[in-house]
């Protein structure tokens, strides 16, 4: 094979011969002459695309070609279970070679990890926050155990970048690149995204070199059919579990839900409806999961019922079927876990999306239809991260033993998180943890304070190890019983909402638990039209503006059942007034929302709403409540009475409104003792800020409609 001329002799010779591959995947042929010469690079496939062959034969080339010795290729991951799911296949290819692989993560036992520290391996599978461990770790010197590090290649980047957890990763490689002998080359991996050459430019950074986005070619086969894509309307829980154990029976379904109360119920369901059922979730034992992934992948005719902890690569065999209940929360989200399906010749990927809420309905069909326009979100990391700048700080002094107040700049501050913050913001940060003794200098070296060493040094400084491992949601009680979870950027603002739409149920908010990340609710009392708050988590502008679309339009998009397209056109006499159906927002309304008040229906997200929320309360004492679609008054009076003060508020800048932050909210955002109160606002206020949402608001016209 031509193209495999590209790859050191010993490795091509174990490809053909010992794996017996006739062919190399296209994505795997088009990326070995750029990664094989060293260009940093983001690959771009589907699940099941190759990605981590793609990554792995031309890094492994380089290490026989270029005699790479010890610890040389360092293979980070999102999660513990991906890591444990890779090294088997790595371990293998490394070994045919005469290298080695090792696993590094929170449930390795202490006799790996000194085997580890004593004899490096060649390739490291780890996280993150092992990295920092091993960087601060008394057991071996740093300097030694990463000089040798020539390549990083970092598996669903994607998983990363959009919230804290990527900055924590650029830090730790940072501090890694800083003790290599010799330039380290950088390597994503990922399912399609909105941004990719963004995404390539936040991974490499400030690191030399050429760098390319890498796609497969387009090709024939089971990889390019048109996928299968197939909405209907069941109207609970129960009903899905009646469609999911009636429909392809004999075939291997995995189930997506988007909370683990959810996905326990929908299990004792299938299970009493006779169908041979497994879950996964992130409360089950590792075990336990461990148990129900093997029987999952080795039996035929069954169901797994999981949250999105099968979503990332994890391999569960060959699956028939993929099945999501309500809307998955984002486009790229439903190309994941669709990939996961159509990897045998003659199949198509598919996926079956069950909403049981008229809501859900139309947030599972405005996706779906941004698929087929061929949109993908943008990866965007979180604006200003302070607080990760502090917990490197604290970091580094454990690494060096205590940090020259002049030498930290040197190691932090030309880092990616911290390059494009202002030098004074900085010293701001450093100023305030030694004004809380947070930390403490002594003859100009910085080490922790008293105050440090009572927050954070509790079993040997493990909670300075890392920003953040699980995502930001908060579980959902209602006394005892786990409703399901919500998105923490809900709940971030001063007027937090009222009411939550989950398990399809609306429930009133009473109190929030932020260090124990914790949501109590109690049932809503006025029933009425569920709230447009999804299952808890913030639209997207481009997703509210895709529910607009089709709630104006008088056409049945394809793919829906009868059922769906019946509750669809009852959902449109909703909106009688809803006439522009176009891609761009030309008008917002103004209308009755019968039992509500006067709603403002700005399609614009939570956000952009929230902030237009804030700036009409400046001028009224009426009650106003955002939501994701629309801004309610709760009023009697007319859309005209209260479109004076709507017109107000339309005449400000988007950059001047804001919505007002929780003061309460900060204890959610780790590390923000050491930040100044009204600093770490201000940061999550401009996280919160979404500025193409309200110029689209602002710009558009007003129609109001007694």
């Amino acid at each position: 094979m031509e193209v495999l001329d590209r790859l050191h002799p010993a490795l091509a010779y174990h490809v053909v011969n010992t794996l017996g591959w006739p062919r190399l995947l296209p994505l795997q042929e088009a990326a070995l002459a750029p990664l094989a010469g060293g260009e940093h690079a983001l690959l771009l496939a589907p699940t099941a695309g190759g990605k981590t062959e793609a990554a792995a034969f031309p890094v492994l080339s380089r290490m026989l070609a270029e005699d790479w010795r010890g610890l040389s290729v360092l293979y980070v991951c999102p999660i513990k279970a991906l890591l444990n799911n890779l090294e088997p296949r790595l371990g293998r290819y490394a070994e045919l070679l005469g290298r080695r692989v090792a696993l590094w993560h929170g449930d390795v036992g202490d006799a790996a990890r000194r085997r580890i520290v004593r004899e490096p391996p060649d390739l490291l599978l780890t996280t993150p926050e092992s990295i920092e461990v091993l960087l601060v770790s008394r057991r071996a010197d740093p300097r030694a155990f990463f000089a040798g590090v020539r390549a990083v290649i970092v598996d669903e980047i994607h998983a990363f970048a959009g919230d804290d957890r990527g900055w924590h990763l650029l830090s730790v490689l940072g501090r890694v690149e800083k003790m290599a002998r010799a330039p380290v080359q950088r390597i994503g991996l990922s399912a399609t995204v909105g941004n990719s050459e963004a995404l390539l430019e936040w991974l490499a950074g400030a690191s030399s070199g050429p760098r390319r986005v890498i796609r497969a070619p387009s090709a024939a086969g089971p990889a390019s059919a048109e996928p299968d894509v197939q909405l209907d309307y069941v109207g609970h829980l129960d009903n899905a579990a009646l469609v999911v154990s009636r429909l392809h029976r004999g075939e291997k379904r995995l189930v997506f839900c988007d909370s683990r109360s959810r996905v326990e119920k929908l299990a004792v369901a299938l299970r009493q409806a006779g169908v041979t059922t497994y879950v996964s979730h992130s409360s089950l034992s590792r075990d336990e999961r461990h148990r129900a992934e093997r029987a999952f992948a080795e039996d035929r005719d069954c169901v797994i019922v999981a949250t999105s902890t099968l979503e990332l690569g994890i391999d569960v065999g060959d699956l028939d079927r993929v099945i999501q209940i309500d809307a998955p929360p984002t486009v790229a989200s439903l190309l994941q876990r669709m990939g996961r399906t159509g990897r045998r010749a003659g199949a198509r990927p598919n996926v079956l999306l069950l909403a049981t809420s008229g809501e859900a309905l139309a947030a599972a069909a405005g996706l779906v239809e941004l698929w087929r326009a061929g949109y993908v979100e943008p990866v965007e990391p979180p604006r200003r991260p302070l607080h990760v700048f502090a917990q490197q700080l604290m970091a580094l002094a454990l690494q060096e033993g205590g940090v020259g107040a002049a030498d930290w700049r040197g190691w932090l501050a030309s880092l990616p998180p911290f390059a494009e913050l202002r030098p004074a913001e900085l010293t701001e940060v450093v100023e305030h943890m030694l004004a809380r003794g947070i930390l403490f200098a002594d003859e100009g070296v910085l080490w922790f304070g008293v105050e440090g060493e009572r927050a954070f040094g509790r079993r040997h400084f493990m909670e300075v190890l890392s920003v953040i491992t699980s995502p930001p949601r908060f579980l959902v009680l209602y006394g005892r019983e786990e409703l399901g979870t919500v998105d923490q950027a809900t709940l971030l603002f001063a007027q937090t909402p009222r009411g939550l739409l989950l398990s399809g149920r609306t429930w009133d908010v009473r109190r929030i638990d932020w260090r124990r990340r914790r949501l109590y609710v109690e049932p809503a009392k006025q029933l009425g039209r569920s709230l447009w708050l999804g299952e808890g988590r913030p639209m997207r502008f481009e997703h509210a503006q895709a529910i607009r679309r089709l709630l104006a339009d008088d056409a049945m998009p394809p793919g829906l059942s009868r059922r769906a397209r019946e509750r669809l056109e009852e959902l449109r006499t909703d909106y009688p007034w809803l006439e522009d159906g176009g891609e761009e927002m030309r008008e917002t309304l103004l209308a009755l929302d019968a039992g509500k008040g006067v709603s403002w229906w700005t399609f614009a997200g939570l956000l952009a709403n929230a902030a237009l929320a804030d700036g009409l309360r400046e001028t009224t004492d009426v009650p106003i409540r955002a939501e994701n679609l629309s801004i309610t008054f709760q009023t009697e009076e007319l859309p005209s009475r209260v479109a004076e003060l709507v017109e107000a508020v339309r005449r400000r800048d988007a950059g001047s409104l804001r919505a007002r932050i929780s003061d309460k909210a900060i204890e959610g955002l780790k590390f923000s003792a050491c930040l100044p109160a009204a600093t770490a606002v201000t940061l999550l206020a401009e996280r919160a800020h979404d500025e193409r949402a309200l110029r689209a608001v602002l710009g558009a016209s007003l129609r109001v409609v007694d």
